[in-house]
């Protein structure tokens, strides 16, 4: 309690909150403004006596300085009302800390004076009518269509015309050089070395590719907080690659076109129409149609399903975004057999995709999305044999009693992609059933039953986040019975492990001398036994994998980092391997795959991306019996990547 003394007035205050305090203030001047011989008057004057207030305001008299440990008002109310008639003052020198506070929480207003206009006096500004308000901007910033920096309406930054209409390109510009030394047979039909007739060859290719997207969008709406009312996309994409190898047919079929290989191609990545069927709820939830070739992803890394088919897709959310889902029927296109983009001179294929998924924000814990997956898959591929551009039969796949296969198959799956605290966790789980025609080496009707599970988890530390991963996908244990229990996925094209640069993800690594197929295809992780992974049926007769990996990401600036990884890698049945290639005993390990990358952002952005990785396979034992006296396999990478 604090005692202030003013003339013949004393009074006691006590002020505990702000509204106390804005009491005490009211009071306080109401005693101020009495005199010593009317102390007893009222502090605030009746309504009826009350002066008219004037057409311009004055400055109000400074009541007598007050002290900080006298008061401390933290709100009041503008001089004038209830009786306010003088503005109250504080001595600020005797107080650095309430200095400190009023000039911090700006606790008092700027006082009134009379010089100031009243607001008739004050002249409206000239009203300069404008197209709409997207050229307010072209008035500060311009518009240089050349610039992908700045505002640009080719960035799709404001509408092509009056309204809401807007178009957008992106063009990306992808280069890949790269050498390595992989598996690779010598040619059973000719040969063109001396002393080359034995099963494995000269290993040393080199490989060229320069891809080129280009992404056109027209939508329409206001996309800030809803759906476009429309879109068209559009996505051509142009490739041409060079290959170099030391044996030949392992290019192509025909002898005569040596150990070189040239080739082009035009394909279409996108070209889908996406119409805005409704809202419905005040959040802009919504339901949507598509319909054409379009990119669908089954799970968040890509292990089962990441294409761009031709097809229909009902789609939208409920609950404020917690819920989204995709229903969707598609036929998978056929692929070009050098590039792997889409091949629109070939007929789509007799291979269709059912998906319905869900996918539920925060269902265990905030900052975890998890989703719920059911896929069908039914291809009745099994009245025609397709050979692919080299000249090499593509389906059936040369291995086991090469049949024509159909099959039906269906995956139950749950994926998780988010954190738990500071531990980042993703991956993915799926049981595969259904029934093919025959198997690979049975000839009879087989059931599928098999299973898959991935996840990776790391943790960020400040700049460094190191990972672990573990994968496991099911391996067939008996090729002749009537079931199939090798895992094989859609069309897989994962983000797992190093993919980037992973020597074993990265390359096609083939089985030679047990058929014309691929333990593991160019950007996939499974031994799938395929042909080819674009071109090739699924196939649930395999070995299987097993994977163990760890990994670190070094931000050293924001535009420099490094990855190093390390998997280890196993073959979870060897039996089919042992029949395809007649050979007993093979073990399971096949080895560590050890890689190393740099990537470069000069711009922090990105626009301008370059990498330089090394990758090596250090073969285990099963590798070593599959390929023996092949060495080291390694691959040495570098990509560019430009982006407007």
């Amino acid at each position: 309690m604090n005692r202030l003394s003013f003339g013949a007035i004393t009074c006691r205050t006590r002020v505990f909150n702000r509204g106390a305090s804005v009491l005490a203030l009211a009071l306080l001047n109401g005693l101020l403004s009495s005199t010593p011989s009317s102390a007893q008057a009222p502090a605030v004057a009746p309504a009826a006596e009350a002066p008219k207030p004037s057409s311009s305001r004055t400055r109000m008299p400074d009541c007598a300085p007050l002290k900080a440990e006298d008061l401390r008002v933290r709100s009041r109310r503008r001089p004038g009302d209830a009786g306010i008639d003088c503005v109250p003052t504080y001595d600020e020198a005797a107080d650095p800390e309430l200095r400190r506070q009023l000039r911090d929480e700006s606790l008092i207003e700027p006082r009134v004076y009379s010089d100031v206009p009243s607001p008739a006096q004050i002249k409206a500004p000239a009203i300069v009518p404008v197209p709409d308000r997207w050229r307010i901007v072209d008035t500060l910033y311009g518009d240089n269509r050349l610039d992908p920096y700045n505002r640009n309406v080719l960035k799709g930054d404001k509408p092509v015309r009056n309204g809401d209409e807007f178009f957008s390109v992106t063009a990306i510009a992808d280069t890949v050089l790269q050498t390595q030394r992989s598996p690779t047979p010598v040619g059973f039909q000719s040969i063109d070395r001396p002393d080359s007739n034995d099963v494995f060859g000269r290993s040393r290719q080199e490989v060229f590719a320069e891809t080129l997207l280009v992404e056109l969008v027209y939508l329409k709406g206001n996309t800030v907080f809803r759906p476009p009312d429309y879109e068209f996309r559009l996505t051509p994409a142009f490739q041409y690659n060079r290959v170099e190898v030391e044996e030949t047919l392992a290019l192509n079929v025909d002898p005569r076109r040596g150990r070189t290989r040239s080739d082009r191609h035009f394909g279409l990545q996108a070209a889908f129409y996406d119409y805005h069927i409704r809202d419905v709820s005040e959040n802009y939830d919504f339901d949507s149609v598509r319909v054409g070739i379009q990119p669908i992803t089954a799970d968040f890394r890509g292990f089962l399903f990441n294409d761009s088919p031709l097809g229909v897709r009902l789609f939208g959310t409920r609950k404020n975004n917690i819920f989204q889902y995709n229903l969707g029927l598609f036929r998978r296109l056929e692929k070009d057999t050098n590039s792997g983009l889409n091949d629109l001179g070939e007929s789509p294929r007799k291979d269709d995709v059912f998906i319905a998924n869900l996918y539920w924000q925060d269902l265990f814990k905030l900052g975890l999305n998890s989703q719920f997956a059911l896929l069908h898959n039914r291809n009745r591929e099994d009245g025609e044999f397709y050979f692919d551009r080299n000249g090499f039969i593509a389906r059936p796949a040369s291995f086991g009693d090469e049949r024509p296969r159909r099959y039906d198959v269906s995956y139950l799956g749950y994926s998780v992609d988010g954190h738990i605290d500071r531990l980042n966790i993703s991956g993915s789980t799926y049981y595969a059933f259904g029934h093919e025609k025959n198997g690979a080496f049975s000839s009879e009707p087989s059931d599928i039953r098999a299973g898959f599970a991935a996840a990776e988890l790391s943790i960020d530390y400040s700049w460094i986040r190191p990972r672990v991963s573990l994968l496991y996908a099911t391996g067939d244990s008996d090729p002749f019975d009537n079931r199939s229990e090798g895992f094989d996925a859609i069309f897989e094209n994962p983000l797992f492990a190093g993919a980037d640069t992973s020597y074993w993800i990265r390359q096609s690594v083939p089985l030679i001398g047990g058929g014309r197929v691929a333990l593991s295809g160019r950007n996939g992780l499974l031994n799938s036994l395929r042909s080819s992974k674009e071109q090739g049926q699924s196939n649930f007769v395999n070995p299987g994998l097993g994977l163990v990996g760890a990994g670190v990401d070094l931000d050293l600036t924001p535009e420099l980092r490094l990855s190093f990884n390390a998997n280890g890698l196993w073959f979870d049945e060897t039996a089919v391997l042992e029949v395809a290639r007649q050979q007993a005993d093979i073990p399971k390990h096949i080895g560590t795959d050890v890689s190393a990358a740099v990537i470069w952002r000069p711009f922090m952005s990105q626009n301008i991306v370059m990498r330089l990785s090394y990758a090596s396979l250090l073969p285990g034992s099963g590798y070593k019996a599959l390929f023996p006296d092949q060495g080291r396999p390694h691959s040495l990478l570098a990509n560019l990547i430009l982006t407007y």
